[in-house]
């Protein structure tokens, strides 16, 4: 016993170096103890599951009650709270613990305010949710109330999927007789691109609705001008046929002279390719001049020649037919783009991206870049545009889908970055490689003596004053470029309209499509006078 007790002895620590101990281990517990503990929610598969599925696990919560759904609001983004979670062969009967305090925005849950909210849970199963939304085959919770809810007080929300998101069918605005009119003249062009193909490695298509005309079939022996339209980001193929039959229709109506319009889908798993060739998408320009459009000349009677080659689209649609026309002057007699991105990137949205330390979340005063509004009030800033895109996923977004057209691709296959998404800070050479590839103003600056005899008077531009997204700034830089060249550049400034009402004269939304078909047909057919009805 006393040999024991002497060896105890020994090896117990000098009380001096104890008591720092002690108060260093209770001090850590005590700090540990404070700290907001993360908050979960629970997610199971409803019964009906029994095979196992994947996708981005998603939370949405906002303050309110009484919504059937609860959604991102692109427009005022922080006022709806989302968290994430990839879920790879989740089985049946397993429930989900997803952490709404790691990967959330606008901020972690467990920083929200006590109060009445709403909450919905959601699996992509596609990886689209950026791009389209809540899509085909999504899985879906009921909306759960969440009365007097206090984040971390106990009875956390626990969401049953019970709901598979059906196929989704655009609601016509046209009569049961004019859409059949206009089903009737549509046909669904599927072609597999060779050049693309080769590529990706894997079968490739280019997909368009081509509308004919009304008489198209009365008349054999007529050719038709033809114009080149494409949708803008979150368009789809189904969207562009609608758009089409919508134009039919005017025609019908002697609105817009009688054309062949072809309703281009310009979407990508990764958002929107833009018709651009690019490094990432592959080469979509190449292929449509190259390949689709000659196959098309080959099948309809269109003119067939630049001078009955048009371009038209809005948004990144806009972007993408004034692109074609500055890339491939020789194809195309002129574009008509509305409301395009940014065409000059001294000016992307309100940033210049080229100043040194640019920094696309914050201007040098350290105050927040906008980038959607509605005329003079800011609706959302960049950072909460860039923030909920991440949160929602790596794909379809449209900061991301800018890099996939834009950016050199990186060791690992996918685009360089422009910025850091942590702080807004721009990577000076992918911005270099952005100006040298995609900068519409640089291009034809760089290279006007070969464009420009083709390009001369060929570039038309509408945008309104108002531009929800900032593009009149673009707009009118890239102007006073073409200028500068004596490029006899026409563009138009319609007084506060904005993205989504520029089109519209009284009650009639689609009026500036009757204006530009109008001119389009003068090039086509000059010394014809062709009137409205």
């Amino acid at each position: 016993m006393q040999q024991i007790r002497l060896l105890h002895c020994r090896t117990m620590p000098d009380h001096k170096f104890l008591l720092p101990v002690l108060a260093a281990f209770l001090f850590a517990t005590n700090a540990f103890a404070q700290q907001p503990q993360h908050l979960f929610f629970r997610v199971t598969l409803g019964p009906q599951f029994t095979a196992p599925v994947s996708g981005r696990l998603l939370i949405f919560l906002k303050q309110g009650s009484g919504d059937k759904e609860v959604d991102v609001n692109p427009f005022l983004p922080s006022s709806v709270s989302i968290a994430a979670k990839e879920l790879y062969y989740w089985t049946p009967g397993t429930p989900i613990d997803i952490d709404t305090d790691a990967l959330a925005f606008p901020s972690d849950f467990s920083n929200l305010k006590a109060g009445d909210y709403e909450a919905q849970a959601v699996l992509d199963v596609n990886h689209n949710y950026n791009y389209s939304g809540r899509s085909e085959g999504d899985l879906l919770s009921e909306v759960l109330p969440l009365k007097s809810w206090n984040p971390g007080q106990g009875s956390e929300p626990a969401f049953t999927l019970t709901n598979v998101v059906p196929m989704r069918t655009p609601r016509p605005s046209l009569s049961e007789a004019q859409l059949k009119a206009a089903d009737a003249a549509a046909h669904l062009e599927d072609f597999t691109s060779p050049v693309l193909t080769r590529f990706s490695g894997r079968s490739t298509h280019i997909r368009a609705w081509v509308i004919l005309p009304p008489g198209y079939a009365e008349h054999p022996g007529q050719r038709y001008p033809t114009v080149y339209w494409t949708h803008g980001f979150g368009g789809t193929l189904s969207s562009a046929r609608q758009v089409g039959q919508s134009l039919y229709n005017r025609m019908a109506e002697g609105k817009m002279p009688p054309m062949i319009w072809v309703m281009l889908d310009e979407s990508l798993a990764t958002g929107t390719h833009e018709f651009a060739d690019s490094v990432n998408n592959g080469p979509w320009g190449a292929a449509l001049t190259t390949e689709f459009i000659p196959h098309l000349e080959s099948r309809y009677r269109m003119d067939a020649k630049a001078s009955g080659r048009f371009l038209q689209g809005h948004s990144s649609g806009g972007w993408a037919t004034l692109q074609l026309q500055v890339n491939y002057p020789k194809i195309f007699g002129g574009t008509w783009s509305t409301s395009p991105d940014p065409s000059d990137f001294h000016v992307f949205s309100e940033i210049d991206l080229y100043a040194p330390h640019a920094n696309v979340y914050h201007r040098p005063d350290g105050t927040s870049w906008p980038i959607v509004r509605d005329h003079e009030k800011v609706m959302a800033t960049l950072e909460q545009l860039a923030g909920q895109e991440r949160v929602l996923g790596d794909y379809g977004g449209q900061l991301a889908s800018f890099e996939w057209v834009f950016s050199p691709r990186g060791a690992d296959g996918r685009p360089l970055q422009m910025f850091n998404r942590e702080t807004g800070a721009v990577d000076p050479a992918v911005v270099a490689y952005w100006g040298e590839h995609y900068d519409l103003a640089h291009i034809v600056t760089s290279d006007w003596t070969k464009r420009g005899p083709y390009l001369h008077g060929k570039i038309h531009v509408f945008v309104g004053t108002a531009d929800t997204f900032y593009l009149d700034g673009a707009a009118h830089k890239f102007e006073s470029v073409l200028k500068g060249l004596n490029a006899d550049p026409h563009f138009t400034y319609v007084d506060n309209r904005t993205h989504f009402d520029l089109y519209k004269e009284g009650d009639d939304r689609m009026a500036l499509f009757d204006k530009i078909a109008a001119q389009m047909y003068a090039v086509a057919r000059p010394g014809q006078q062709w009137k409205p009805k």
